[in-house]
């Protein structure tokens, strides 16, 4: 259960090492059983995810398997037709507030008030967040400092790049320094140099945190995550390592493996769906 601690550590040492192994097995995302029905479309059915600290859940599917959806109802945007979510031990339905505190989220596109400058907006995310005030400009500076806003913070983020305003969401995700981060193609619209960037930055974090993140990049999955989850048809139809992902291929295909894992359980879920 606790694996083998390091031998001869000092006392102060050997607790600092349980405390975290603890940590990192508390369960910090709870989602069970979930359901989103649109009018006659069930988008979603019967979904559950548990998410520890020191995951990183790569969430994965096709267009239109319920995968943004169910995101959604993770972070109370969407209310589930059926099933529970806890965040943090904290009920979604019957306290939503203090389950909300818990996380930290870049949703797709990651919109944001285009007429402000960049240190406004994340000082207006800070406020909104109950930062105290002397900590803000604080705060700030260390997260444009991690996703490499230094030389924008007073540009107005509506004639950022592409790949500056994903910077930006990203930036209000973390400022708060949330347990749970839930991310919607975090390296959208970035080049590779700033994907290597956002990926590093990720994998730091996955490392105390629970973080589940979209994406349609395999590679991504490979680079940073413990887990990966995927979703057809509005259900689960794989949860393991990518290892085991990429083990479910068979000895004869060589190349693109994940790529080719991925088109055959999500293609069978849908023909099984119609």
């Amino acid at each position: 259960m606790w694996g083998t601690a390091p031998r001869n550590l000092p006392k102060s040492r050997f607790v600092t090492y349980i405390s975290n192994r603890v940590r990192q097995m508390r369960e910090l995302i709870s989602a069970k059983n979930l359901h989103k029905s649109f009018a006659e479309l069930h988008a979603v059915k019967g979904v559950s995810l548990q998410v520890n600290a020191g995951e990183v859940v790569g969430f994965l599917g096709p267009n239109g398997a319920g995968k943004t959806t169910t995101m959604r109802m993770l972070t109370g945007f969407l209310d589930p037709s059926a099933g529970s979510v806890s965040l943090d031990g904290f009920s979604l339905a019957d306290d939503p507030l203090a389950a909300q505190n818990t996380f930290g989220y870049l949703p797709e596109g990651a919109p944001a008030y285009p007429e402000m400058t960049v240190r406004e907006y994340l000082q207006f995310i800070a406020r909104a967040r109950g930062i105290a005030r002397r900590e803000i400009a604080g705060k700030i500076a260390d997260v444009a400092g991690r996703v490499h806003l230094r030389g924008v913070l007073d540009q107005v983020i509506e004639t950022l790049s592409k790949g500056f305003k994903r910077r930006v969401g990203i930036a209000q995700a973390i400022i708060h320094d949330p347990p749970i981060l839930i991310m919607d193609e975090p390296t959208d619209g970035l080049d590779p140099n700033q994907k290597h960037e956002v990926r590093e930055l990720i994998r730091t974090m996955g490392s105390t945190k629970a973080i589940v993140l979209s994406t349609h990049i395999l590679e991504e999955v490979e680079a940073v995550c413990t887990r990966a989850v995927v979703i057809a048809a509005g259900r689960v139809v794989f949860d393991g390592t990518p290892e085991e992902f990429e083990l479910i291929a068979p000895a004869s295909v060589t190349r693109n493996r994940m790529d080719y894992v991925f088109r055959q359980l999500t293609a069978t879920a849908a023909e099984v769906a119609q």
